[in-house]
């Protein structure tokens, strides 16, 4: 076998191959051989139907296995005789094939870039110096309270207020007709919370229980229901019922009920350390991000095309199940257009990333076990709750646990970085509100 390998750019190669004749009989001996012993032909014994038959039935068919299998193992022989980290499928062009002569093909791909890497350890990067204020802590214990309010009916008045949770009944129509999702039963209604198009939760401030009432609806221009953008509606409204929302008095009772603590003092410290863990995990993960940028900026390399590509159809893919998720409108092409201008650019950083923090791991020898691997399974399949079993079978796969054992290596690659840079803590930027009051 003839290699010639050459470079077309800095990740493009194109290799030539020439099989002598030999190699090329002996596969279409196989293949008939194989054939032979498949198939049947009337008047013939299967395994042994002469060669000259097979040929006049399946010849040009034998001849297209001949010609794939011979350019997939001998190409593959030469990746892996080569070190060659193909990253691309291969732009395969082969000359004519004949069963007594030689065979020559050639095939164009990418691989990964060779890169220098350099002063890898002991980046420095900033941290802003963060605490946890009590007003946070006071946040986070209202926002538990209002997670165990009630519900209750509002007694001696019946005219709806802002604050107010309404049941009502509801039917829309435009000039006397009535429009999809124009109509609904029992519906309940946070007034003055914005869950709703503003101008119906004003329109039903001040009606009274029981009464069935018209108001009239202007909806916005630019409203996603093209339908009704820009219209009036008149929508016949009864009120059924009104509550409102009753909190639960900040005690030591309410800590032991709904924190599992022996007092409020005991809640807020609790409600302090897990804070501050969340703070901790942010202030990491940002830090990662600051020491990849002062990678990436201070490396320069060729990325492939179609890695490049390959990130972009991923990302795309989620955006766009992210997009059928929500309410669809006229406005989707444009959205996905320049989404994808975002995605390229994002996807073109990730790969970066991944191709420099491997090339790292590789030289600190920073490897993921079986174990490890097992063990972030076990994680992800607790974490699914029901689907669990779904999880356990995707990553059942050889090539899923080669992605999550890759995505290990990534992160354990960071970690150690992180551990060996030079963390420099500094003060928050001051907002142009705090300038101006120094100032005074």
């Amino acid at each position: 076998m003839k290699i010639d390998i050459d470079e077309l750019g800095p990740v493009q190669r194109k290799v030539r191959v020439e099989l002598p004749a030999e190699t090329v009989a002996s596969e279409f001996s196989r293949a008939y051989k194989n054939l032979g012993q498949r198939v049947r032909v009337k008047g013939f014994r299967t395994g042994k139907i002469p060669r000259t038959v097979l040929q006049g039935i399946y010849g040009d068919e034998v001849k297209g296995e001949v010609r794939s299998h011979l350019v997939e193992e001998s190409l593959g022989e030469v990746i892996k005789e080569r070190g060659l980290q193909i990253v691309s499928r291969p732009e395969v062009e082969a000359n004519e094939l004949d069963e007594s002569g030689g065979f020559s093909f050639s095939a164009v791909f990418e691989v990964k870039p060779e890169i220098e890497v350099q002063d890898y350890l002991g980046v420095e990067v900033e941290r802003v110096r963060v605490s946890i204020t009590d007003s946070q802590i006071e946040e986070a214990l209202h926002r538990l309270q209002e997670g165990h309010a009630r519900l209750e009916p509002v007694d001696g008045r019946d005219t709806v207020q802002k604050g107010d949770f309404v049941t009502l009944d509801f039917d829309g129509a435009i000039v006397g007709k009535p429009f999809s999702g124009g109509k609904g039963e029992n519906y309940l209604l946070e007034v003055g919370a914005g869950r709703a198009l503003p101008q119906f939760e004003d329109a039903v401030t001040g009606l009274k229980t029981a009464e069935r009432q018209t108001v009239q609806v202007t909806y916005p221009e630019d409203y996603p229901n093209k339908d009704i953008a820009g219209k009036t509606v008149d929508f016949s409204i009864v009120v059924r019922e009104i509550k409102q929302k009753v909190l639960p008095a900040l005690d030591d009772e309410f800590a032991k009920d709904h924190g599992e603590c022996a007092s409020l003092e005991e809640l807020k410290s609790r409600i302090r350390t897990r804070l501050e863990d969340e703070l901790k995990h942010y202030q990491n993960e940002d830090l990662k991000e600051k020491l990849l940028s002062r990678l990436l900026e201070s490396h320069s390399f060729t990325t492939p095309m179609s890695m490049i590509e390959r990130q972009t159809r991923y990302l795309m893919e989620r955006y766009q199940n992210e997009l059928a998720a929500q309410s669809s409108s006229d406005d989707a092409a444009p959205r996905m257009e320049e989404a994808r201008k975002t995605l390229e650019a994002r996807a073109a950083r990730q790969v970066r990333a991944t191709l420099l923090v491997e090339k790292i791991s590789q030289l600190e020898k920073i490897e993921v076990t079986d174990n490890d691997v097992q063990a972030r399974v076990d994680n992800l399949a607790r974490a699914a709750g029901e689907r669990a079993k779904t999880v356990r079978e995707i990553y059942s796969r050889p090539d899923s646990r080669d992605e999550l054992r890759a995505q290990l290596v990534f992160d354990r690659t960071l970690g150690f970085l992180l551990e060996r840079a030079k963390i420099k803590d500094v003060d928050p930027p001051v907002s142009k509100v705090d300038e101006h009051a120094e100032k005074r």
